[in-house]
């Protein structure tokens, strides 16, 4: 994929897409596919699959601070490194430089961003599952947000159309609160995992344990050149093999192949265009981020793809006569209901014996324990808090270190770190935050990046009801991982703030009355219904579950629904 490259730039198109990550490419592939002539706009630079990935193969020791990151690099991405595993030498040119694309906090909000072509799904942690109805009912049943204005049965082909493109690996469960997706063969659990899952099976009749469910190719049906995973647990880097799925590999080359799509990098949408005599938009307002040119592209169709929080800002930039606080923001709802997923609560332990047992390559997955909280029933009620939460994690054999304090140098150092040390498990929490119209962002028109466009301010923090589901992940963790007969257990909290969990959504969220929502049941804007908004910025419930492959299903549904539109009309 070239700049322009696919077609003549021109000013008009059947449709624009905004973003090219998760989102962004599922919208590139379905409207491509389905005939459409459309411009795919990022504002970041080009990253050809395997071309632009310079650290794919690369060692520690090829690198020059062996993996680490120097002081001065450190001070041009002091907010992307919170995290503590983003921007290491390996991946750190994948994220963005706070210096150069600042943001504002009046509370804590890590939000970590890739500004290229492909996006965050170059770097994301490829767990997949779907939400059920548990999760699509849970806002009406306890009266927190609005409704769902959809259903599990109104996404379940979509998520099946989806999976069955990206790959999915995965054991099926049959549980309703995690439906089971189209999987490929699942990666297989180590001897500890195992033995933790015959322990829960026979000490609880509400929790199970399961290879996660992740989006990497593991059989042998063919995608379109991707080859299987190689357990080489180098995602973030990019991966030459098209193993896991990002756009770069996958949906960009799809919609490129139908010779419909035209990509243009460096391209910052900074306004969706209203026409108030006609009702609808006609376009976008660009700024070519090498030239500074401003441009402006039309088109029949919109689809905002940037992200929750880049979406918002563009719909809060696009103001006109019949929308002076933001394009579809009647309801004075965009911006706010920010959710993430909470996690770094869990607990850990060592278990004696398995001595003779190892495992083989570098599995790109862990474990994955499915909500078994207030799932609808007396047994699972938690009334201490609302919603559920997930288990991820794994199980492994510790490093060297053990051994450094006695054995510092000399020909029994050489000989004992040739041995593997013994096995250790972890269990970390991932929670469901409740929306709420306090959690939101801003615009500082005061404070302009080098574009001149206004920078995004952060009011948003953990309520109550996270906090508490915190104290039930450390304990049922502990207690689990008790039960199986580990030692030296010890339960931990690294409570950091929303967007540690890199899910945040909700800012444009979906649901059935225009004065409490800003898009209806198909992803569109109430009020301009040629304007669709499909990454996590539609999210009206957060679920527990990563929430990937419900935005490529929701953005292949609307997808789908804006061809039929634009084919009738």
């Amino acid at each position: 994929m070239n700049k322009n490259n696919l077609s003549p730039l021109q000013e008009e198109y059947d449709a624009i897409v905004i973003g090219t990550g998760i989102s962004g490419g599922s919208a590139a592939k379905e409207l491509c596919e389905n005939g459409l002539k459309t411009l795919v706009l990022e504002r970041g630079p080009m990253v050809r699959h395997i071309t632009d990935y310079p650290t794919m193969n690369l060692d520690p020791w090829d690198m020059e601070l062996r993996g680490t990151t120097s002081l001065e690099d450190k001070k041009t991405q002091l907010k992307q490194s919170r995290t503590g595993y983003t921007t290491s030498e390996p991946n750190r040119h994948f994220f963005v430089n706070d210096l150069k694309h600042p943001y504002n906090e009046t509370k804590r909000f890590d939000w970590m961003r890739g500004y290229h072509v492909g996006g965050r799904s170059l770097m994301w942690g490829r767990q997949s599952y779907r939400l059920s109805d548990l999760d699509f009912e849970a806002n009406k049943k306890d009266g927190h947000g609005v409704d769902w204005p959809i259903r599990y049965k109104d996404i379940a082909p979509w998520y099946s159309h989806v999976e069955k493109f990206i790959g999915v690996s995965g054991e099926k469960l049959g549980l309703p609160q995690l439906p089971d997706s189209e999987f490929s063969p699942p990666m297989e659990l180590n001897c500890v995992e195992e033995h933790l899952k015959e322990n829960l099976s026979q000490n609880y009749t509400d929790r199970l344990l399961t290879i996660g469910r992740v989006a990497h190719i593991t059989g042998d049906k063919n995608h379109d050149g991707r080859s299987k995973c190689q357990y080489r647990n180098r995602c973030m880097r990019g991966c030459p093999f098209g193993a896991y799925f990002s756009s770069n590999s996958s949906t960009l080359p799809a919609a490129e192949l139908t010779g419909n799509m035209t990509l243009r990098p460096n391209s910052i949408v900074h306004e969706i265009i209203y026409d108030d005599n006609l009702k609808k938009a006609t376009g976008v307002r660009v700024i070519d981020t090498e030239t500074k040119e401003n441009l402006v592209f039309k088109s029949k169709i919109i689809f905002c793809c940037a992200s929750a929080i880049a979406s918002a800002s563009i719909l809060m930039q696009s103001k006109s006569e019949r929308f002076p606080n933001g394009l579809g923001n009647d309801s004075g709802e965009l911006g706010h209901n920010i959710m993430d997923h909470h996690l770094g609560a869990g607990a850990s332990g060592k278990i004696d014996g398995f001595k003779d047992k190892y495992y083989k390559g570098r599995r790109p997955n862990g474990i994955y324990i499915p909500r078994f909280r207030n799932l609808g029933d007396s047994n699972t009620e938690k009334k201490e808090f609302l919603r559920g939460y997930g288990y991820q994690g794994g199980a492994g054999r510790s490093d060297i270190s053990e051994h450094i304090a006695e054995l510092a140098y000399g020909a029994e150092f050489k000989e004992k770190i040739l041995e593997p040390g013994g096995w250790r498990m972890g269990l970390g929490g991932f929670g469901e935050c409740l929306p709420n119209h306090d959690n939101k962002m801003t615009l500082d028109y005061e404070k302009l990046d080098e574009w001149g466009l206004p920078t995004v301010t952060f009011d948003a923090e953990w309520k109550e009801n996270e906090l508490k589901m915190r104290e039930d992940m450390k304990e049922q963790a502990a207690e689990m991982l008790k039960k199986a007969g580990f030692k030296d257990v010890n339960t931990f909290d690294n409570r950091a703030a929303p967007g540690i969990g890199i899910h945040e959504m909700g800012t444009a969220r979906m649901g059935r009355d225009k004065n409490t929502s800003v898009l209806n049941e198909n992803n569109q804007i109430h009020t301009v219904p040629n304007v669709y908004v499909t990454d996590g910025a539609c999210m009206t419930s957060s679920g527990c579950q990563n929430p990937s492959l419900t935005y490529m299903a929701l953005t292949a549904r609307a997808a789908n629904h804006a061809v039929r539109h634009f084919k009738t009309n």
